[in-house]
């Protein structure tokens, strides 16, 4: 049996670097295209324009980290960062037939391949472009109105750690733990990168903002409702790694029952191999019971707790917004979730409920940081 250290090969990773190099280079002409046309200015305009690219592009990533995820594409290439030693399928080809040809059904497939390297080509785009924002921003440092440098420095960190969990993914062979912190740690960067765009909104607004003092409380309220659903999407993404998801195929009922049977300890023991119970054989009903029955109880606490929320936002001048974007996304979570039970978790509601999650982060992440309701002009995301 391979080891972890086996998987690695750094043989093609300059190749994939210099790809993801020219795929980061598509949304950064878009920037400087719509920048120039729109007569943008100066470098805070400048920061913030390239980090809401790098924003978008790192939620397209977490949507496709999903879909790779759901195809069963993650060991698609079982080494990293290549495919069989090489930069695409392309070269791997003969490797690739040749795995399918012992395992038809096994998780080496050419379409799979495929899809595992586009999602390392994205990862690798969304690195090429928050290390350039980090050497802009040391550059640009002096420069009156931009972010500090180390905003840029510690996303560049976090990014550098996405990568590590991303060849733990691989070399640990979709560990449940490894696979739901490489989602936690997505849903990380989208706040992270979402609250530097925010600040620099809120530097380049034409009128100042409110006092803070004024939305205190909303802020504070938005931070719990917030680690709130990270820990509903560490129960989600628990139940997406286990594939615990048809272990209720009936809502508001499981099994026909109102409680089935669970097993708790078993399922929520961390450190087990895919589908194994973490002493040897494999993971019970129960087992995958108790996952999917905890994700969905507790989904009520963070239902509840964005709607009171939302409510409380109701009397807050100029905040229709985003309440329009709270109840919204709770209606989607609400509507993509129930999909996925009564309907055999099909792949385009997987993938709606992921995204959703991400701009949950999103939105509560953009009401923390220095909310603005008083309809000044000020360019922003949504």
């Amino acid at each position: 049996m391979s080891s972890p250290l086996d998987l690695i090969n750094l043989g093609p990773a300059a190749e994939v670097a210099l790809l993801g190099l020219v795929l980061a280079a598509v949304p950064v002409m878009a920037v400087v295209w719509q920048s120039r046309r729109a007569g943008i200015r100066g470098w805070p305009a400048w920061q913030r324009a390239l980090t809401v690219a790098t924003l978008f592009l790192t939620l397209d990533l977490v949507v496709f980290g999903a879909f790779t995820r759901l195809t069963d594409s993650g060991l698609g290439c079982p080494d990293w960062p290549g495919c069989y030693g090489h930069t695409s399928p392309v070269g791997a080809h003969s490797a690739i037939q040749q795995a399918w040809q012992v395992s038809p059904s096994g998780p080496v497939s050419h379409s799979k391949a495929w899809i595992e390297m586009i999602h390392r080509y994205l990862a690798t785009a969304v690195g090429a472009l928050i290390t350039g924002l980090m050497i802009l921003s040391w550059r640009m440092r002096r420069r009156a109105g931009g972010l500090s440098p180390w905003w840029a420095t510690c996303t560049f960190v976090w990014v550098c750690a996405q990568g590590a969990f991303g060849a733990l993914t691989v070399t640990m062979k979709l560990q449940p733990l490894i696979v739901t912190t490489h989602l936690l740690g997505a849903m990380l960067g989208v706040a992270l990168l979402t609250a530097q765009t925010r600040v620099l909104e809120f530097r380049l607004a034409a009128a100042p903002s409110v006092a803070d003092s004024a939305y205190a409380g909303i802020r504070r309220l938005a931070a719990w409702v917030l680690l709130i659903c990270t820990v509903q999407m560490a129960a989600g993404a628990w139940v997406s790694t286990n594939y615990a998801v048809l272990a209720c195929d009936q809502f508001p009922q499981c099994q026909n029952s109102w409680w089935p049977p669970v097993d708790f300890q078993t399922g929520f023991t961390l450190w087990r191999p895919l589908g194994g119970d973490g002493q040897g054989g494999w993971i019970t009903l129960a087992a995958l019971t108790a996952i999917h029955m905890t994700h969905r109880l507790f989904a009520l606490v963070a239902l509840g707790a964005l709607a009171w929320l939302a409510w409380s936002m109701r009397k807050v001048p100029g905040a229709g917004r985003d309440q329009a974007w709270l109840w919204g996304l709770m209606l989607w979570q609400l509507l993509t979730g129930l999909s996925n039970v009564v309907l055999d978790w099909p792949l385009a509601s997987a993938l709606g409920h992921t995204l959703g999650a991400a701009l949950m982060v999103w939105r509560l992440t953009r009401l923390i940081v220095r909310p603005r309701y008083q309809g000044h002009s000020a360019t922003t995301l949504g």
